[in-house]
């Protein structure tokens, strides 16, 4: 996807004479557990240009599958309908009109991010524990996303036990932890445990400069 994206930024900015970003952010992957979740995935995708309020219905949008998949036009040869229909019927145009009524269901709902584990995965707490020993090993990959690469990392709950709290040499020892070990933010923990985030900058910034010495 990254080769893909930068190839078709550099034709575009070719072709409308320009430099520089054309995509902003990283390009998100999330493993979903079941059909159900890929249909959420799939109503999110293309409800989100009303939540950008670029529109007020998905039929206004030309640039995503709802207008194909809808029905409302014939589908790019690219372009596979099949398995979303087929989740709403066996007869097409039944299938169709189900399909439309699924997304405009979705207008208003809560996004899916919130049910997202890790940056990386929609699925039940067991799927999401089944996977995390196959990422254990690959924290350090630049390449992968901080989110996913600590997909497998204790939560704040585990590192900063009651016996650890109530110790301040333990629990300022388990803040460096936390950050450098686990990849966690300032602010994260400062919420956790109910802190200010300077004064997790200045527990850090204190290891260091003992480190220094």
């Amino acid at each position: 996807m990254r080769q893909v994206n930068g190839i078709y930024t550099q034709r575009f900015n070719k072709r409308h004479n320009r430099t520089g970003h054309l995509f902003q952010g990283r390009y998100k992957a999330i493993l979903i557990q079941k059909d159900s979740h890929l249909l959420e995935v799939a109503r999110y995708i293309i409800l989100n240009p009303i939540r950008a309020h670029i529109t007020k219905q998905p039929d206004e949008w030309n640039w995503s599958s709802y207008l194909a998949t809808a029905g409302m036009q014939a589908p790019h040869p690219c372009l596979s309908t099949q398995w979303i229909l087929s989740q709403f019927h066996t007869n097409r145009s039944t299938a169709e009109k189900g399909y439309r009524e699924f997304v405009m269901e979705g207008m208003g709902k809560e996004t899916i991010w919130k049910e997202v584990k890790e940056q990386c995965l929609l699925g039940e707490e067991r799927f999401a524990e089944r996977l995390k020993p196959y990422i254990r090993g690959h924290e350090k990959i630049p390449e992968i996303s901080k989110g996913q690469r600590y997909v497998s990392r204790p939560g704040l709950e585990k590192i900063f036990t009651k016996d650890i709290c109530g110790d301040k040499g333990k629990r300022d020892k388990m803040i460096e932890e936390a950050v450098y070990g686990y990849g966690y933010k300032q602010k994260q923990i400062a919420d956790h445990l109910g802190m200010h985030f300077t004064s997790i900058s200045r527990i850090l910034n204190k290891k260091d400069k003992l480190l220094k010495k």
